[in-house]
């Protein structure tokens, strides 16, 4: 039995999962259940980056505690708050993670997405001929760095996985085989079809609020490619938003990219002025920040999941600035430079009843919330060979 059992264990395929953010792990949350529960796969999962910051929330136990083991926590997030320190970061990211790679010795490794963590654990997989797969190549972010590190993740990879047609047809004309690439859809959307989001009710209780008449959910990151403008774009966010009457502000803050802290700061100082109507989280969870955006009236700023979640439940996204730029989008986004004025239309905009009415209507193309098992089912049937 024992002989039987080592047998069975030898012929699953290792497959291991990167994480550098509470955002990619939201994302990937659904794919590693999925894989856990087809009999095919070991799991393994390396968190990294934001994961194991006390400033950006020690979010690697909301890994643990969605009943996850963590095979590896590694830390390679630096104090400073500059371009330096993100390129340091990832010399560290890959000297660190080579040494976990080849403990976990893994058939195949996932990672999500765009940033510079990321990056580094992509370049150590493919150093050490360790098959990648990637999702979500083809995008574009024109505002960021993180657009270069996609496509560089892209062009590594073995086999990649787009959250739209458009994206496959962007990373077969850039060379990549047609029967290498496949369009699942997003997994955020995953998330919110098999998630049960909580009442308002419940928010209120989680988050020691009290909902307004209006409400809205802001995320704002620095745009990396305009780094002595993020100061002055964030000044007119929030400029917009102080003139706001009868209105609930959420801010979820700013993630580890270079003047992240800037912005940080800037709604902390907020906030401190702003008590009756403004409160800041370092992170809610992908939960609680989904129900949260179930409640609003809007999401403001210039997060992806304004671009690839909001349309889901039917509530509208004001996109500020480039960060985004490039993006597919649904109907319900409402792109607008960082500027006063335009984001104060913008902001009348959403609230228009002929609006919201169209709402109901809205499509989203980043698919129906099957991304997981279509995953899972091409990765049964794949040859695990390094064959870049």
């Amino acid at each position: 039995m024992e002989k039987t059992r080592k047998i069975q264990e030898k012929e699953k395929k290792k497959i291991c999962f990167f994480t550098g953010t509470r955002a990619d792990y939201g994302l990937l949350r659904p794919l590693i259940t999925t894989a856990k529960e087809k009999e095919n796969f070991i799991v393994q999962i390396v968190a990294s980056g934001m994961h194991l910051s006390p400033e950006f929330g020690m979010t690697y136990k909301e890994i643990e505690k969605d009943g996850f083991l963590i095979d590896e926590k590694i830390e390679i997030l630096l104090s400073s708050d500059t371009y330096s320190g993100m390129a340091k970061s990832i010399g560290l990211g890959i000297i660190s993670y080579t040494d976990a790679i080849q403990r976990l010795k893994p058939d195949i490794v996932v990672i999500l997405g765009d940033r510079f963590e990321a990056l580094a654990f992509a370049i150590t997989a493919y150093t050490l001929r360790i098959p990648i797969a990637h999702l979500y190549g083809g995008e574009t972010t024109e505002g960021s760095l993180d657009d270069g590190y996609r496509r560089a993740i892209s062009q590594l990879s073995d086999i990649d996985f787009t959250s739209t047609e458009k994206y496959r047809e962007v990373l077969i004309k850039h060379g990549k085989l047609p029967e290498r690439v496949f369009n699942v859809g997003a997994l955020g959307i995953d998330n919110i079809k098999t998630m049960k989001l909580l009442s308002k009710k419940k928010l209120e209780n989680i988050l020691g609020i009290k909902f307004f008449e209006k409400n809205l959910l802001i995320t704002f990151h620095p745009e990396t490619k305009n780094p002595e403008r993020n100061q002055f774009f964030f000044s007119e966010v929030l400029k917009a938003l102080s003139k706001l009457k009868n209105t609930l502000l959420i801010f979820t803050k700013s993630n580890a990219d270079a003047e992240g802290r800037l912005i940080n700061k800037m709604i902390d100082e907020f906030v401190s002025k702003n008590k009756s109507n403004a409160v800041a989280f370092a992170n809610l969870g992908q939960l609680i920040y989904l129900s949260t955006m179930k409640h609003v009236d809007g999401v403001i700023g210039n997060s992806s999941s304004g671009i690839i979640e909001a349309p889901s439940l039917k509530v509208p996204t004001i996109n500020i600035g480039d960060r985004q730029r490039g993006r597919v989008r649904a109907e319900s986004v409402i792109d607008c430079k960082p500027d006063y004025h335009e984001i104060k239309m913008a902001l009348n905009l959403i609230y228009r009843k002929d609006f919201r009415n169209r709402l109901k209507t809205i499509k989203n193309p980043y698919g129906d919330g099957d991304a997981a098992l279509k995953i899972i089912g091409i990765l049964r049937n794949w040859s695990f060979k390094h064959v870049n």
